[in-house]
């Protein structure tokens, strides 16, 4: 794949996770902090990683795929600078997911959470609120620290 067809996808997930979080939250201006790409099967997971050593480098090695800092990449919601190619996962058939920050995070969290849709995930060191909807290809996050936070990222 090529450099900007990458970037061109990466800002499509981001473009379409931010009209989810815009459909369900008053979030509008959340920031992008994190987007994720899910390959569909292991050749395109080789040549997504391939495409994205050309934008970034590897900052972390996790089970399901590397994480790049990448040169500022412009979306509609900001400039993106932390990029994850997912490993193929059948329980996530989508095309990927933004992972969104939010100022006053527990209000957010106290808000949504009883609301079917959002999801609560906690970790070790920080929790994320998941939000899906059927018919959307991509999932939106809203992690507590942000990951750039997690990883003193500025």
């Amino acid at each position: 794949m090529e450099e900007i067809n990458l970037k061109n996808l990466v800002k499509e997930i981001v473009e379409k996770a931010t009209a989810l979080k815009n459909k369900y939250t008053d979030e509008k201006h959340a920031p992008v902090n994190y987007a994720c790409v899910f390959s569909q099967n292991d050749e395109e997971f080789n040549i997504l990683s391939a495409s994205a050593k050309q934008i970034g480098d590897v900052i972390k090695e996790t089970p399901t795929g590397p994480l790049f800092h990448i040169l500022p990449l412009d979306t509609v919601s900001g400039q993106l600078k932390l990029l994850k190619i997912r490993q193929a996962d059948k329980t996530r058939p989508e095309r990927g997911d933004a992972d969104f920050t939010v100022d006053a995070y527990q209000d957010f969290k106290k808000k949504h959470i009883s609301q079917d849709i959002f999801k609560l995930i906690k970790k070790d060191d920080f929790e994320m609120i998941e939000l899906m909807e059927s018919g959307y290809d991509v999932r939106a996050y809203f992690s507590n620290p942000p990951l750039d936070k997690q990883l003193n990222i500025n």
